[in-house]
């Protein structure tokens, strides 16, 4: 992702216009599918072991998770993201797409997936809107954990925004969750595009070409 130059005054969506379309990307791919193309899953990929509803699900959750789960302190210090019951809201998204059975009753229908994704995107232009560049670089979440070999690829995305502090800590930015997230729902978009090719479906958009999946060594088989 080749980013604009923006001065630290500038608002966060400066960095990242690509949000403003990203909801109409997604919604067209699914729009029309039914339960049976939604909720179609295989082993023979390990892309394909989550149907298409269940990816939608975590692309929902994913959103409020990072924004409200792991920076809402710092974002919304007051609570005042506008977001009703947000622990009832992200672990019901999680619990759904957590899901081993793709057909499993708990998954919720398409209309509320999409309604949570639009919320968090909106959540996601607010705050870049409301947070300026200089914000999004200086603020930082402190991780820990092994990386495995996917976690790897996926840092070879991010040119900057992350700091090792330690064996397993690092440092992200306000400005690599963004990229992050942002590079998750593509990613999981292209999962969609090859879950509808495996069942003799038609693609809608293109996905832009941005994100874990154009990073080399990402598996990129196709049905």
């Amino acid at each position: 992702m080749i980013q604009p130059l923006a001065s630290e005054d500038s608002p966060g969506s400066t960095l990242f216009p690509e949000y403003a379309t990203l909801l109409d990307l997604i919604s067209r791919e699914v729009q029309g599918l039914s339960d049976e193309q939604l909720d179609w899953e295989s082993d023979r990929w390990e892309w394909s072991k989550w149907s298409i509803r269940r990816q939608l699900s975590h692309m929902s959750a994913l959103t409020y998770s990072w924004l409200l789960r792991r920076w809402g302190d710092t974002l919304f210090p007051d609570g005042g993201h506008g977001v009703d019951d947000i622990t009832s809201l992200v672990e019901m998204m999680d619990r759904y797409w957590g899901q081993a059975a793709a057909n499993s009753p708990a998954y919720p229908e398409l209309p509320r997936i999409l309604e949570a994704l639009r919320g968090g995107i909106d959540l996601a232009q607010r705050v870049l809107a409301e947070r300026s560049v200089g914000f999004l670089r200086s603020h930082t979440l402190v991780l820990t954990g092994d990386p495995g070999p996917q976690q790897v690829l996926m840092g070879n995305a991010h040119t900057s925004g992350v700091t090792r502090t330690g064996e397993r800590t690092t440092l992200r930015t306000l400005e690599w969750t963004m990229r992050h997230i942002y590079f998750e729902e593509t990613t999981h978009l292209y999962n969609i595009q090859r879950l509808k090719r495996a069942q003799g479906l038609s693609t809608v958009v293109e996905v832009p070409r941005v994100g874990y999946w154009v990073v080399d060594g990402w598996d990129r088989s196709e049905p």
